[in-house]
């Protein structure tokens, strides 16, 4: 499902080279459960970003379902962001003047042809926010505006979730419910879920721990082979010609 080969990013200051990220290989396949962690600043939610397309890497490739994101036109990058990727913020990242119900059906309006009214009713009923749906974020509290993040990640039934701290500004209760909505449509949906975190209880619970220190991969608890990157970029050249 994701797969990158050799990804580094960097920024420059001046004369100087700041490297966020060094030559990082790996792959995900369908359905796992991915949880990366390491202290702050190892790159956890620059790496994240990368594999979201919502930064491109400084050199290296990054496929997504097949499609070798690091070298699409933003155009092309947004559609493919819109359709493949669910993404919930540890900030929420709500639009004010929307509804609960009016955020949860953004995605849709943005990406996909149809009428998803019906599609973002149910996933706040599942999230237990069936009462609130007309409520806007600042009547809501951080766990209900959290599950509101997660309905609308889940709307366009994208077949990867990804998630930076989704549990970070919650309470222990909050935030169990958030991580056990989200393994709950992983099991349910087959999702491909990375999650970058910091709390080793929401770690645990993942397929495959990921460790980053200082940019780089030191630890990975189901390392991927280099046959399997070349499967899986294999794949993305013969679907895409």
């Amino acid at each position: 499902m994701i797969a990158v080969r050799n990804a580094s990013r960097w920024i420059q200051n001046g004369g100087r080279r700041i490297e966020i990220l060094k030559g990082i290989s790996l792959a995900i396949p369908t359905g796992q459960f991915v949880a990366i962690v390491g202290a702050s600043g190892s790159g956890k939610s620059t790496l994240l970003g990368l594999l979201a397309g919502l930064d491109s890497p400084s050199e290296g490739e990054i496929w997504l379902d097949g499609v070798p994101i690091h070298n699409l036109a933003e155009a092309e990058l947004a559609e493919v962001r819109g359709r493949k990727i669910g993404f919930v913020f540890q900030s929420y990242q709500l639009i004010q003047t929307l509804t609960a119900l009016e955020n949860v059906l953004l995605p849709y309006e943005l990406n996909v042809e149809g009428n998803g009214l019906a599609t973002a009713r149910k996933l706040l009923e599942e999230v237990g926010l069936g009462e609130r749906m007309d409520h806007y974020p600042v009547q809501l509290s951080g766990g209900e505006q959290q599950r509101v993040a997660l309905a609308r990640a889940f709307v366009v039934e994208p077949p990867i979730v990804m998630a930076d701290e989704p549990t970070g500004n919650l309470d222990s209760e909050n935030g169990r419910h958030v991580l056990n909505l989200l393994l709950e449509r992983k099991r349910r949906a087959g999702t491909t879920l990375v999650l970058v975190t910091h709390d080793p209880e929401v770690a645990s619970h993942a397929d495959r721990r990921i460790v980053l220190k200082d940019g780089r991969v030191v630890e990975d608890s189901l390392p991927c082979t280099d046959s399997l990157r070349e499967s899986a970029a294999a794949a993305g050249r013969e679907q895409h010609g």
